[in-house]
């Protein structure tokens, strides 16, 4: 809680947002949700910080997927395990791109993944960037809006159960990802 009052606490934010949507496989929310608790009067900013950083970070792993797939995009989607499955994923790309984005932008699916497979089946990259900002900037506005709503609260329990929730949430992240290499 301290780390998120920092001074440059923003720009880590930024940062992490950024390569999770590229390379990275820890979600910001965490991050977000701290900064959040520690200084309520920024939760807007932090929010905005948050989505701008996560569609440029997207926009890196479209081009990924788009010009270095072979290299780096295989690479990244061996990791999950989901090479297998890509005649099937291309199908469904092809009929639901701007969906996939939609959905895959708002919950904790890994969103490299989205952002590496629309740079490789082409989807419009304007459409592909203003999808991007609808889900990540819902997914990172109501998750504020929790927060700035219920802070108080909520964060005298995550003061007191923080590192019980941090071992959740590595259970939750590592579990997510034995499922995908499982589907």
């Amino acid at each position: 809680m301290a780390k998120a009052k920092h001074p440059k606490a923003s720009w880590f934010l930024a940062f992490i947002s950024f390569i999770e949507s590229s390379v990275f496989p820890i979600p910001p929310d965490i991050v977000l949700i701290l900064m959040i608790i520690s200084n309520r009067a920024k939760s807007w900013i932090y929010a905005i910080i948050c989505t701008t950083s996560s569609v440029l970070g997207g926009i890196v792993g479209y081009f990924i997927g788009a010009f270095f797939f072979q290299t780096i995009g295989l690479f990244i989607l061996e990791t999950y395990n989901l090479i297998e499955n890509f005649d099937e994923i291309k199908n469904y790309y092809y009929k639901y791109g701007i969906w996939i984005v939609i959905i895959g932008g708002l919950t904790p699916f890994p969103y490299k993944l989205i952002t590496i497979t629309s740079g490789f089946f082409s989807l419009n990259l304007p459409i592909f960037i203003l999808m991007s900002f609808i889900s990540r900037g819902g997914r990172f506005f109501i998750v504020t809006l929790l927060l700035w709503y219920f802070g108080p609260s909520i964060k005298v329990y995550i003061e007191k159960h923080l590192n019980k929730l941090m071992i959740l949430f590595l259970f939750l992240l590592i579990g997510g990802f034995f499922i995908i290499k499982l589907l």
